[in-house]
């Protein structure tokens, strides 16, 4: 749920909606008081605006998640912008403050943070933009856990490109020696972190496709050699709930489940259409997709019964988060 307003108000444009606070607080209210959303959903990444705003009856957004004892969260990263003297790449901003920040945001309720960097693969990626992305990445977590705030450690390697699977599984493993390296410099405790690696998979414009057990098996192969035990849980960027059960087939030392909003919240936002006679059928749609890939964290996920619109895919070329 942690769409800028200004990424909110292309979802809101999609179904015909004027991008205002009241809409955005109207989705939101949606999105947060889904009965029984709790028993599959553990934690919400909340854009700053929502984690001080209130639903539409009045109550504090953060206190209705933690009645569904869902943990709130606080996406702190200021996004990309270009990387002086690399292969035209970008760097994450927003360390500078973090610390008071982090300390508000703890007052207010959160408990865990969010920084999403990107690496690009068809634009090499640099040294340079690696070890920036590994760094921003550990001086980010080390400051979150010194203000109480559990770190989601997101290095994304974009989808963009035509590379096959075996190139995306050697710059995953290079990105993630560097990032674990940042880590440990800084002092972060490998045991108050939660990752959020890409799918090892082949670039979206790849002629060659790959199966969800292939992706599995890649992605495991990485987090196996890169990703120490100590890590308590590894929370995928997974569009397709069958790479993620693919995953949890075979035994691993963490909990591998999923952090997502698009293909959460896709057929939802459809359904809802802006109109308040049909909450009710969206907050059930959204329900449907939470289970599913409760199912998938368990190993447990067959697909049955799923519609087309849920299998469709999220990724669009050049989108700015």
């Amino acid at each position: 749920m942690d769409e800028s307003n200004a990424t909110c108000g292309k979802r809101l444009a999609s179904i015909g909606l004027e991008n205002t606070e009241a809409n955005r607080q109207a989705y939101r209210t949606l999105l947060v008081t889904v009965p029984g959303l709790g028993q599959y959903i553990s934690g919400a990444i909340l854009f700053e605006e929502t984690l001080y705003q209130s639903t539409t009856d009045g109550r504090k957004i953060v206190d209705v998640l933690v009645e569904q004892n869902i943990v709130p969260g606080i996406k702190v990263d200021k996004g990309l912008v270009p990387l002086a003297g690399s292969n035209n790449e970008s760097w994450c901003q927003g360390l500078d403050g973090l610390a008071s920040c982090s300390a508000s945001y703890y007052q207010q309720g959160a408990r865990f943070a969010k920084w999403r960097t990107v690496i690009s693969i068809p634009n090499a990626p640099s040294e340079l933009a690696v070890k920036e992305a590994a760094w921003g990445l550990a001086r980010y977590a080390a400051i979150s856990q010194d203000n109480g705030l559990v770190p989601i450690v997101e290095p994304e390697i974009l989808l963009v490109g035509d590379h096959g699977i075996d190139r995306t599984f050697e710059v995953a493993k290079k990105v993630w020696a560097e990032v674990f390296f940042y880590l440990s410099q800084n002092n972060v405790l490998f045991e108050g972190i939660l990752l959020k690696p890409s799918m090892v998979t082949p670039g979206a414009e790849a002629k060659d496709r790959a199966t969800p057990e292939q992706v599995a098996d890649y992605t495991l192969r990485l987090l196996h050699q890169r990703i120490p035990p100590a890590v308590p849980g590894i929370m995928s960027e997974v569009e397709a709930t069958l790479n993620l059960n693919a995953m949890n087939q075979a035994p691993n030392p963490w909990h591998v489940s999923f952090s997502y909003a698009r293909a959460l919240q896709n057929t939802c936002l459809k359904k809802w259409g802006g109109r308040p006679e049909n909450v009710k059928e969206a907050q059930e749609a959204l329900l449907v997709r939470a289970k599913a890939n409760s199912l998938a964290q368990l190993g447990k996920y067959t697909g049955e019964g799923e519609s087309e619109e849920s299998k469709k895919g999220m990724f669009v070329k050049g989108y700015v988060y």
